[in-house]
């Protein structure tokens, strides 16, 4: 029994944390990550990586991980 209201009252905190993401998102204050390279960063990373470049070193010259350097060039930013 005691289990069972543990559980409802787990839900009702959980919607009501649904309920304020989605108010902050409303409102702009829940945005996620900033990008660590502006969108010049990210041209000069693509064209050096184009140019034969290493991952590796083009992400130590722009102080971010490979795993960043490969979501950059997969995406569209």
């Amino acid at each position: 029994m005691l289990a069972a209201i543990g559980e409802f009252e787990r839900e009702l905190i959980r919607e009501r944390q649904r309920e304020g993401i989605a108010l902050a998102k409303a409102k702009g204050k829940y945005k996620g990550r900033s990008p660590k390279l502006n969108s010049e960063q990210v041209e000069q990373l693509k064209q050096r990586v184009a140019a034969g470049e290493s991952k590796a070193s083009v992400a130590k010259a722009f102080g971010v991980t490979r795993m960043t350097v490969y979501s950059y060039l997969k995406s569209n930013h």
